[in-house]
């Protein structure tokens, strides 16, 4: 294994956690009176600034081509709403099930790609679908009397929002320069929310510590999380990258053990090793077709 592709599974590795760990102390801030809101835009603005910094930092233009910038602020948008129904979804359902919906966006993103006439529908990834369904059916068929239809629906959106900006990203950026694209998008998002919040006029601001850090932690882990994610794209291409990630479900329910007490049924546990088993599956599968 080169040594480019091992720095990219280590910053895969450092953005699955990431991610486990920013949806868990989201649950932090809801259970001490926040809401996906004031999550949003205090996650948006701490990457922002961040890639702001390191750019200046390093001595790096901000400036895009036209057709890339337009690419990356339409992406920030779609990140806009993606991220907002996730989090509601997450203050719905749970970490645990919402996550594990939402993660169906590997699906999501080979049927857009498909749709859109860019790559052939494969088989097996037919077969991974049905058997991902399946095993999504089986968690939340266990607890069905306490789920909320629109937090499915929230966790279904979220997860078709990130596979159309999967989907789209390579085509719609050509710069190849994941900083400042990241950078653009966040930009993006951050300014959004700032206008939502601002119209609101109504912060929900955690009641209590633990709320505080989890409006902290969300908003640091999410920054560390979405530029090691577009990192790791740079350098080894979304396929392996999303390969590598689909453990994240995994990761985040035992996140969500840890910090908020939550503990899926041993039928549920066994329909998110299908979901993970399945999206495993289509991955490696995609990649020795490549």
């Amino acid at each position: 294994m080169e040594r480019r592709e091992i720095l990219a599974i280590g910053l895969v590795a450092w953005f699955t956690i990431s991610f486990a760990l920013t949806n868990s102390m989201a649950g932090l801030a809801y259970q001490a009176g926040s809401d996906p809101l004031t999550v949003a835009t205090a996650r948006f603005i701490v990457p922002a600034v961040v890639l702001a910094l390191f750019l200046m930092a390093t001595g790096a233009r901000f400036a895009l081509p036209k057709r890339d910038a337009l690419g990356a602020i339409i992406l920030g948008l779609v990140t806009v709403a993606f991220s907002f129904s996730i989090l509601n979804a997450i203050e719905i359902l749970g970490v645990s099930l919402a996550v594990l919906i939402f993660f169906l966006f590997p699906l999501f993103t080979s049927l857009i790609v498909a749709v859109m006439g860019w790559e052939k529908l494969t088989p097996i990834t037919i077969i991974a679908a049905i058997v991902a369904f399946a095993g999504l059916a089986l968690t939340l068929g266990v607890s069905s009397e306490k789920l909320s239809v629109i937090g499915i629906l929230y966790a279904l959106a979220g997860g078709f929002g990130l596979g159309f900006v999967s989907a789209t990203s390579s085509r719609l950026i050509r710069s190849g320069e994941s900083r400042k694209v990241t950078f653009y998008m966040m930009v993006t998002a951050a300014i959004v929310f700032i206008i939502f919040s601002a119209i609101r006029s109504d912060l929900q601001l955690p009641q209590s510590t633990s709320g505080w850090v989890g409006i902290v932690g969300t908003s640091v882990f999410y920054a560390c999380g979405i530029i090691g994610f577009f990192a790791a794209i740079a350098m080894i291409g979304p396929a392996k990258a999303t390969l590598y990630s689909y453990v994240e479900p995994l990761f985040t329910m035992l996140a969500a053990f840890i910090f908020l007490g939550e503990l899926l049924a041993p039928l549920q546990i066994v329909g998110a090793l299908i979901v993970v088993g399945a999206l495993t599956a289509t991955g490696i599968a995609g990649l020795r077709a490549r």
